[in-house]
């Protein structure tokens, strides 16, 4: 039996800008398609820091020259997860055939709920958009949206980074995927959403993508949750001179290494984080951190952080 992967992607597999984005994605399409051909049933799921900030301030420049309103975060989301979705599964879809590998790629725009009290929309962290002048800056703060001044620069918006809590669509994604489809979703983390009775009504906010990762890995029943970043290994003592890259961990040695703050708060963090819940949902799971272009090799054992 194939084994279910879920993959996901981050930073350097997308690039930035447009152009960046299609060479990096055909990079990445060949990655997948390694995978593929190693008998891996794939789930993909993939960052959007940049190309969700791009949108939001298109939008919003938009907005200013044609007297409308902005476009909120949901949907500045929804569109991230659109085009950046039609990109991999064009570059996948074609590198496949190029192996002879017939397999329909899908993307699925996803929604994940989330907690209106969730502590994280009273302590916003994650930088979004252009550079603000303060007269710009003081106009968000009116419109009750929080903004952070980097000295020398000017001023950013800043949004909350809520947990997931659930996967609206994963009823669809589990029938795709039980068809024999390669599924992209849960975008950028998925477009965050509030539950108000029937209604699910788009939050301004940013959920963190390793996170719904590992949700996703879960609701899927994954065999494995693969993280692919910039190292080939997790490091302890990763800010001094002499950086220990890890081959294993279980998950209480990564519990011991969280309290003592080996991995930041907002980097590799959230990766471990997302990587505990998914292994300790069910004995037998695994989780690998590793960076892209070493994802062949770490799936066949040779290399990578094995979180188990």
């Amino acid at each position: 039996m194939k084994k279910k992967v879920v993959v996901a992607l981050g930073h350097k597999a997308l690039g930035t800008t447009f152009p960046e984005q299609q060479t990096a994605v055909k990079f990445s399409a060949g990655v997948l398609a390694d995978l593929v051909e190693e008998g891996c049933q794939l789930i993909i799921t993939h960052s959007n820091a940049p190309q969700v900030g791009m949108i939001h301030t298109a939008m919003n420049e938009f907005a200013k020259f044609h007297e409308t309103y902005g476009a909120p975060m949901s949907i500045c989301s929804a569109m991230s997860q659109g085009y950046i979705g039609y990109d991999i599964q064009n570059s996948l879809r074609t590198e496949l055939l190029k192996r002879g590998i017939y397999k329909t790629v899908t993307t699925v725009i996803t929604q994940v709920t989330v907690d209106p009290y969730d502590e994280s929309f009273y302590h916003p962290i994650k930088v979004i958009g252009r550079y603000l002048t303060e007269e710009e800056a003081k106009a968000e703060e009116k419109k009750g949206n929080y903004v952070v001044e980097e000295p020398g620069k000017g001023f950013r918006r800043i949004v909350a980074s809520p947990k997931p809590l659930d996967i609206v669509e994963i009823d669809a994604i589990n029938t795709l995927v039980d068809a024999g489809h390669i599924v992209i979703a849960c975008g950028g983390g998925g477009i965050p959403v509030l539950k108000q009775g029937s209604v699910l009504k788009g939050a301004g906010a940013v959920i963190e993508k390793d996170l719904v990762s590992g949700r996703l890995a879960d609701m899927t029943n994954a065999d494995l949750l693969m993280i692919l970043t910039n190292e080939e290994f997790v490091n302890i003592h990763y800010n001094t001179d002499e950086p220990i890259p890890l081959e294993h961990m279980t998950p209480a040695e990564a519990l011991f290494h969280i309290e003592n703050n080996e991995f930041g708060t907002n980097k590799m963090l959230p990766k471990i984080e997302a990587s505990l819940h998914f292994v300790s949902q069910k004995p037998g799971r695994r989780a690998i951190i590793t960076s892209i272009d070493k994802a062949k090799d770490a799936y066949l054992g040779k290399t990578g952080t094995v979180i188990s």
